[in-house]
């Protein structure tokens, strides 16, 4: 009877001393509650002002919909800077006739974040990605699908980097 009294006791505080966290979103948040995204300036001659709004907004939408976290303009918990320091279409898949069938917009970020609650985990890390396009196109033609592409893509990146336990 002690032999099961015992088992039974250790089993009840193995049970109430461990416990397991599980996120949906799979991040890791520190107990922050809330974050900000200062506008990503162009640093770059070819970036315009609405392309670097556009990530901007993409990112802070990423955080908002794959977080718990809440928005504030200034000075959140998690804070993000940084600035669009390369912006570049180059030719790509060449022919034998040695011109290009396809042309590539590359997209490079630098990224500032700043947890605030943990330090430690800050860090300053630039991001490419890109798109191609055929180039019979115009890159005017096609830009603003090229940036969601690309935009997605950066904004998924730094979330993985910064929060997504990546």
């Amino acid at each position: 009877m002690k032999f099961k009294l015992f088992g039974l006791l250790l089993v009840v505080l193995l049970f109430t001393s461990c416990e397991i966290r599980y996120s949906f979103s799979g991040g890791q948040f520190s107990g922050a509650k809330t974050f900000s995204v200062s506008y990503l300036k162009p640093q770059t001659a070819l970036a315009s002002p609405t392309y670097s709004q556009r990530l901007t907004e993409e990112l802070k939408d990423v955080m908002l919909s794959q977080s718990p976290l809440s928005l504030s303009e200034t000075n959140g918990d998690l804070q993000f800077e940084g600035s669009v320091t390369n912006y570049v279409v180059a030719p790509m898949a060449i022919q034998s006739n040695e011109t290009a069938s396809l042309t590539r917009l590359s997209i490079t970020v630098k990224i500032k974040y700043t947890n605030t609650l943990e330090p430690d985990l800050n860090f300053e890390k630039s991001f490419t990605k890109f798109a191609d396009f055929s180039a019979a196109e115009s890159l005017f033609a096609v830009q603003e699908n090229l940036w969601k592409q690309i935009n997605d893509q950066l904004a998924q990146e730094i979330y993985n980097a910064s929060v997504g336990n990546w």
